[in-house]
């Protein structure tokens, strides 16, 4: 039991990529949502009643916040599928950075956000 790791350090490509980035405004205005985001209050209420396991093939499962905040994308952003909201998380690097995902790393599949949305 417990979550895929998400690893805080970055890879080659975010380093790569890092200068490219340092006046990206959708990337700032991320950053400033996540700076306000009180995490361990949501995380306590969404760990109270998303119980985390893992998958019949073993998978470890994704952070429920991380899956919060991608359905807050798609609101936020008008994102009319799950297909298209993965499609987006791995196209857009402030998405990424805004979920804390690794540039070297997916996003979550289509169907992860639809049944995390289901649970909830």
């Amino acid at each position: 039991m417990g979550y895929k790791r998400m690893d805080p350090n970055y890879s080659f490509a975010d380093v790569t990529l890092r200068r490219s980035m340092e006046h990206n405004r959708s990337l700032e205005r991320m950053e400033k949502i996540n700076a306000v985001i009180d995490r361990s209050r949501i995380e306590e209420v969404l760990l109270k009643h998303y119980s985390v396991g893992r998958s019949v093939e073993e998978a470890d499962a994704y952070p429920p916040l991380m899956l919060l905040k991608a359905l807050l994308l798609q609101k936020w952003f008008r994102i009319d599928s799950d297909p298209e909201l993965e499609t987006q998380i791995n196209d857009r690097l402030s998405f990424k950075r805004f979920l804390g995902l690794s540039l070297d790393r997916p996003s979550p599949d289509h169907s992860t956000f639809s049944r995390f949305r289901s649970r909830l």
